[in-house]
């Protein structure tokens, strides 16, 4: 009897973990469409609903989502991670899968990408355990285009005009193209410095760029005639609701 009754529980066991893995067929997985955000320590928020339905025999526990994004050295620029204690049989369940990105800690590591289109690697890896015995895991990874919000980004030739008698006034044109995926707004100062590394004007204005668009403004400086030379640089500052960058030094004459 002992016998009979280990191999029904084998048996059993068998047809059991069978059924289990079949039933992770009849799970449903469907992902809403991303949305864009800001938190309120101003970083990108990315918003993804899940919604997935169990038909299958038994109830599902410990489903985890979890994203990361590297860049080409490796660094972790975002991650996230989102889990689902258990999703019974029969049931519909909807979560959010969120992940943040904090684009100054982003330039951080590399300011290229402030200028320069590049790659990033988006690795994912979900899990799921059915019926609190067999552990189902899968990964992989893909590439996704990082685009440049100062793309390009260059003065043009300055104008002079007169202001008073000490001073003349400097339109300076700027423009770049703001390949990001994200629209961003904030400030731009320029100060100009002669040929002695003199501080002889400055001047800011407001910006908005649109994401996928280029951007053409210019910034008006005040400067003091008396200090001005043929040859000098100047020092652009970027204060937006992302980032902040400075100074980024720009030869002129």
């Amino acid at each position: 009897m002992i016998g009979l009754a280990t191999t029904f529980f084998w048996i059993f066991l068998i047809a059991f973990i069978a059924t289990a893995v079949y039933s992770a067929k009849d799970l449903q997985f469907m992902f809403g469409e991303p949305q864009l955000g800001i938190t309120g320590d101003n970083k990108l928020l990315f918003s993804m609903p899940i919604t997935i339905i169990n038909n299958g025999l038994y109830n599902i526990d410990s489903f985890s989502l979890r994203t990361r994004i590297k860049d080409k050295d490796g660094h972790t620029l975002a991650r996230g991670t989102t889990i689902i204690p258990i999703i019974r049989k029969g049931e519909e369940v909807t979560a959010t899968h969120n992940m943040t990105i904090d684009v100054n800690s982003v330039l951080q590591k590399n300011q290229n990408y402030l200028f320069n289109d590049t790659e990033v690697t988006i690795y994912e890896t979900g899990s799921i355990g059915i019926a609190h015995i067999i552990p189902v895991q899968a990964s992989t990874n893909f590439t996704m285009p990082w685009g440049a919000p100062l793309y390009n980004f260059a003065l043009g030739p300055s104008q002079y005009t007169p202001f008073n008698y000490t001073h003349a006034r400097v339109v300076v044109p700027i423009s770049f193209e703001n390949h990001a995926f994200f629209d961003f707004n904030g400030n731009i100062r320029i100060d100009m410095y002669n040929s002695t590394d003199v501080l002889v004007g400055e001047g800011q204005t407001n910006i908005e760029a649109w994401h996928d668009s280029p951007y053409y403004g210019n910034v008006e400086l005040l400067v003091q005639t008396a200090g001005m030379t043929g040859s000098g640089h100047f020092e652009v500052y970027f204060q937006t609701s992302f980032f902040d960058y400075g100074p980024m030094v720009i030869p002129y004459g």
